[in-house]
């Protein structure tokens, strides 16, 4: 807010009013003299033919005192009609008059603030190259207190309106950036949604088939174990009921995530590590340039979950690399370890922050790492099994995922 902010209280801009008009009329009457029948600098100035002797003068100069500041308490309700008034008055007041005071200077930097902070930052700069000119003229007067009043108006009044645009500049962006922000925050919640229900459509055919295996083998041990004891048989019954009631309330809390699945074709598996070799083969054909599978350390069976994470995150990857950095080698990483799986996806392109020539002519599209759908399924991917991701730069140029996904200690190698 501004600092005139009290401006936008009608009670607070009375009273404000009222005593700079108080003080703008002493100060009236100081300057000239205290007696109303003699104002000698303003008769001199004006001359009788003008305003018709000192009478006439010092009311003049009372009247316009209380024109340059009386107007001050419209301001809440018409800022406008508040700073026309008040700055005809000041015109009038330096040219031919000369009985500008400080208070109406006051009141003058007050409304023209306000002006460039509430209305029209051009508007409110009008008037003042006025004042610059009369503060030029005043250089070579003998009054010492008008060109005092000549230098506070002169830079005070620029120094105003130039407060309150910047201000009302840096309030702008910050109300902007804030919206941008709380859009970008609800786009990336929207798109984690999205990425987490695209994955548990996914996740649900491979959960469906363990529960479906529990139920299955219960009662195959329950029918077909000779001399099974009638406890063991009805614990057996309980573990088939159990899984199959399980089976139907998990399909039933994620059947609406297939509503907006459903495709013409029918169903197919979900991939796994298995197809590895197949997708960077589609890869390779498609982008024309070299991509290479490595694998490293004692290869293990790996439940159908993590199987199914580590094949997206290297989907996902080598799409982002066609995309974001056309024609560069891409290398696929697997590496298996007694903790672990580790996938690292490189390419040699330009990199995060950097420009991909071809794209748009200027080097426009980027790679900011953990921003785009993307990166956001790739982390949601590896946080649902256990496992993190990270995206960056890579050592010496490009850009590279890797992920570690955890490997249950009871797989045994093949």
């Amino acid at each position: 807010m501004p600092w005139t902010r009290w401006l936008n209280e009608p009670r607070t801009a009375a009273y404000t009013a009222a005593v700079l008009s108080l003080l703008a009329v002493s100060e009236t009457i100081v300057r000239f003299g205290g007696d109303p029948a003699t104002a000698p600098d303003l008769a001199d100035r004006t001359g009788s033919a003008v305003v018709g002797g000192g009478g006439n003068s010092s009311a003049i100069a009372v009247a316009l005192a209380l024109l340059t500041t009386v107007p001050l308490a419209l301001a809440p309700v018409h800022l406008a009609s508040s700073t026309v008034l008040v700055t005809l008055a000041a015109v009038f007041s330096l040219m031919p008059f000369n009985a500008l005071t400080l208070a109406g200077v006051a009141a003058q930097v007050a409304v023209l603030h306000q002006l460039a902070w509430r209305g029209s930052p051009f508007l409110a700069a009008t008037p003042l190259p006025v004042f610059l000119g009369w503060a030029v003229a005043s250089l070579g007067g003998d009054s010492v207190w008008e060109r005092f009043v000549a230098v506070a108006l002169t830079a005070s009044a620029p120094a105003a309106v130039g407060f309150a645009t910047v201000g009302r500049d840096r309030t702008s962006a910050r109300v902007h950036s804030a919206a941008a922000q709380a859009v970008a925050d609800s786009l990336h919640e929207h798109a984690a949604r999205g990425e987490r229900a695209r994955i548990a459509r996914e996740l649900h055919d491979v959960v469906a088939h363990h529960i479906s295996m529990i139920s299955v083998q219960a009662e195959t041990a329950r029918l077909t174990t000779a001399g099974l004891p009638a406890e063991g048989a009805k614990r057996l019954l309980a573990i088939g009921d159990t899984a199959r009631a399980a089976l139907t309330e998990m399909r039933r809390l994620l059947g609406v995530l297939r509503e907006d699945a459903g495709t013409s074709g029918g169903r197919r598996p979900q991939p796994a590590l298995e197809q590895l070799i197949e997708l960077v083969d589609d890869s390779r054909d498609a982008a024309g340039a070299t991509t290479r599978l490595i694998v490293q350390g004692r290869v293990v069976p790996l439940d159908p979950g993590i199987g199914l994470t580590a094949y997206r995150i290297v989907q996902e990857a080598l799409t982002n690399a066609r995309r974001h950095a056309p024609g560069a080698a891409v290398d696929v990483e697997l590496r298996y370890t007694p903790g672990g799986l580790h996938v690292r996806i490189r390419d040699n392109g330009p990199g995060p922050g950097a420009g991909a020539p071809g794209r748009d002519g200027g080097g426009g599209v980027t790679r900011t790492p953990g921003t785009g759908h993307g990166l956001v399924g790739m982390h949601e991917r590896a946080a649902m099994v256990g496992g993190e991701l990270t995206t960056g730069a890579a050592p010496g140029g490009g850009f590279v995922v890797e992920a570690r996904l955890p490997i249950p200690a009871t797989e045994e190698p093949v």
